[in-house]
């Protein structure tokens, strides 16, 4: 397994799970371009060996059932977990009454496979774990960083108007190698 001698980043034991994963997030505001980076990053990380999930925190609601389908009517029955099984796809559909918070990462965690190396998060950015900023300060947005915890860098498409603002290491956003690379260093060394 890659990274067998490094340090964790993120330690996730639950009842059920004895593994530890790395958690590195991906965080900034809406069309920053968080996804478009994971794009790139994540064959990455998988072309080097690792075993990569994914996790995606919105605040919108969704529904990924189809009316009417015999999954979307056990849910209606009252099942609070539905899993949906096709020749090369799972996905548990978990039901959360309105009442209830969003999930914490957590939750979401404790789901994934137990040989996962490495978890890729986009979102949860208030939750405190290892994460890189996008910031793009021609989208008229505040830095997340002073606020934000976990922020461990920002990769931005304006590294001389950002030198100065934050001491945490900047990164180009146009060299996704060299952001890819840093993220590896860091996650070998955390």
């Amino acid at each position: 397994m890659a990274w067998a001698n490094s340090a964790i980043v993120g330690v996730i034991l639950t009842p059920n799970r004895e593994s530890i994963v790395k958690v590195f997030g991906i965080a900034g505001s809406s069309g920053s371009g968080k996804t478009t980076l994971l794009d790139q990053l994540i064959p990455r990380f998988v072309a080097d060996g690792l075993r990569v999930a994914g996790i995606k925190h919105t605040h919108h609601g969704f529904d990924p059932d189809t009316p009417g389908k015999d999954s979307w009517r056990m849910r209606q029955g009252g099942c609070e977990n539905v899993v949906l099984v096709g020749a090369r796809h799972l996905t548990l559909m978990r039901h959360y009454p309105e009442d209830k918070p969003s999930p914490e990462i957590g939750e979401a965690l404790a789901v994934l496979p137990r040989d996962t190396d490495l978890v890729v998060v986009e979102g949860y950015k208030w939750s405190d774990f290892p994460k890189l900023e996008i910031y793009r300060p021609a989208n008229g947005k505040t830095p997340l960083w002073p606020e934000v915890p976990g922020v461990v860098a920002v990769a931005t498409d304006a590294i001389d108007e950002v030198t100065g603002q934050t001491t945490l290491p900047l990164l180009d956003l146009s060299d996704i190698d060299a952001i890819y690379s840093w993220i590896r260093d860091y996650l070998a060394s955390h």
